[in-house]
């Protein structure tokens, strides 16, 4: 018996400015589609069907469809920061939805996937009708990432100094697959970019969702509460690296995104 659940073919949807986003399709293809979106780093099977949301959306009867976005998985991915902004992040998106010719979808996000898709909601309201969103925070969270020093262990090796880039070095690397500078190149590219604002939140429902051991757990409940029509689900027990394995996370996603 495999260790992992068996993946299935990615397929590529070409963006607007021709990049090629690798799809993963699961679940009742007549089903309500939801639509997966993974954090930094990871990647649409990693972030979802090796933690097992992508069976359990299944057998829910959902049509379920996970995206790698640009620089992650086995999309494609540019050296050059002006390929990682916030619009063309959205806009893959939208070429997706586009592509498997769905009117509307429901969003689940991931820390970066989250952050893509407070904007999703912002950006295409007629589009997404309902959005989990995972561990995100208000501000720009990439400030602290120290590109200096992340370039500097890539053409070098040696260590960020920075703890907080030093985690997430150590965490891209030690992903297969994952093109360091691609992703350098992400955290330069969207620094100082559209960032989620209190004072200009989603319409749509909303549940918010992050571990009871994640530094931003407070400034997470700031956005729910500026929602009009948000939920918190407070994660127990889990970390911003761990949160998305785990059951307490997917099951009230899983409740929410029936509409409870």
């Amino acid at each position: 018996m495999p260790l992992l659940p068996e993946s299935p073919d990615p397929r590529f949807v070409l963006s607007s400015d021709n990049v090629r986003i690798a799809t993963y399709e699961f679940g009742d293809p007549s089903g309500t589609p939801v639509v997966l979106v993974h954090g930094f780093a990871s990647g649409g099977l990693l972030n979802w069907h090796h933690a097992g949301w992508t069976r359990v959306l299944g057998r829910a009867g959902f049509r379920v469809i996970a995206i790698d976005q640009r620089g992650h998985g086995a999309s494609s991915k540019p050296h050059t920061p002006d390929a990682y902004t916030m619009p063309l992040l959205v806009s893959d998106l939208l070429d997706v939805l586009d592509t498997f010719l769905l009117d509307e979808a429901l969003f689940v996000g991931y820390s970066l996937g989250a952050r893509v898709g407070w904007q999703a909601c912002l950006d295409l309201p007629d589009r997404i009708t309902r959005a989990v969103l995972g561990g995100i925070p208000d501000g720009d969270p990439l400030t602290r990432f120290r590109t200096d020093q992340a370039r500097e262990c890539l053409e070098t090796g040696t260590a960020p100094t920075d703890k907080l880039t030093a985690a997430y070095v150590k965490m891209a690397s030690g992903i297969r697959g994952n093109d360091l500078e691609a992703l350098i190149s992400l955290v330069e590219g969207m620094r100082g970019g559209a960032q989620p604002d209190p004072a200009d939140p989603p319409q749509q429902p909303v549940l918010f969702a992050t571990g009871s051991e994640d530094a931003i757990l407070e400034k997470s409940r700031t956005l729910a509460t500026a929602a009009p029509h948000s939920k918190f689900f407070e994660i127990p027990g889990r970390n911003h690296f761990n949160a998305p394995t785990s059951k307490d996370f997917r099951d009230a996603a899983l409740a929410f995104l029936r509409g409870a």
